[in-house]
Parts: C-alpha cells; structure tokens; sequence
C-alpha cells in the first residue's frame, strides 16, 4: 500500500507534466520543490526521495505494475557515472535557461521539459529494471545525498 504521503505527491506530477505544456509557468513548481527539499536534504538526506517525490509515487504506485524487475545496471551506483548525469542534466537546464533571454514563461518551460525528459528516462529504466532504477542516478537525489554528507561530516567534526 502507498504511503499516504505518496497518493497526495503523485498529483504533481502530471500537473507540471501536461499542465505546464499548457500552462508553462506551473514549471516554478519543480524550481521551488528543488529548492525546498535540498534545504531539507541538510536535515534528512534523500527523505525526499522515498517519500515526497511525486517522480518516485508514480514509479511505486504506476511503473512497478508492469516493471521486468531485472537487475539494474551496476554502472549505475559507480559515484562517477552518478556526477556524469548529474553534470549532463545541469548543463542542459542551464544552457536552455540561457537561451530563454530571461523570459520567466520560457523558463518555466524549461523546467517543464527537464520533468518531461526525466520522467520519460525514469519511465523506459524503470520498465526495463527495477521500477525505481532512475532513483539511483537521479541528480537530485544524488545531490541530496552529498548535502547530506556534507552535513553529517561538519556535524561530526564539530562535536
């Protein structure tokens, strides 16, 4: 049974999906989520993740459903493969940010299309493997699991 956390999250995910195809600014809210779960990522690493995202309710409560269940690749927990993406999916998100002039509907756009990639990716690796696969190279999680990290390292030391 899906977390009650989840059945609400899921709802995100095709308000920005097919909403911000129409309505191009609803992508302020993968900006604002962004931003608001790294800052929780200080406190709690990847809770985010594996009960917030709406990404991640989909993949539970839709994907696992017709998942092949196979192995997921181990390329995918090498640390530098993990940075590989995350360094694509920024470069990308930056440069078409760029390229919108500042025009906040563009922009919005832009984070719009980075869900639309993403969850296409996560959908196809997730039929394929294990229905959570894109989970294990996600940037965001990724980065969150860093900030977390970091954090517990400065806490650890200064205590």
């Amino acid at each position: 049974m899906a977390q009650k956390t989840q059945v609400i999250m899921i709802w995100f995910l095709p308000l920005v999906l097919i909403g911000g195809l129409l309505f191009p600014l609803l992508g302020y809210l993968v900006l604002v989520m962004m931003i608001f779960f790294l800052i929780l990522s200080i406190f709690k690493p990847r809770f985010w993740c594996w009960n917030l995202c709406p990404r991640g309710a989909f993949l539970d409560m839709s994907v696992s459903r017709v998942s092949l269940n196979r192995t997921i690749p181990r390329i995918f927990i090498r640390e530098w493969f993990r940075w590989m993406v995350f360094v694509v999916f920024a470069t990308i998100l930056v440069l078409r940010i760029l390229r919108t002039g500042g025009n906040l509907i563009a922009i919005g756009a832009v984070f719009v299309f980075m869900c639309i990639v993403s969850t296409f990716v996560a959908v196809i690796l997730g039929i394929q493997t294990k229905h959570r696969a894109w989970c294990m190279i996600c940037p965001m999680g990724n980065l969150q699991e860093k900030i977390g990290k970091i954090r517990k390292r400065v806490s650890q030391k200064s205590g």
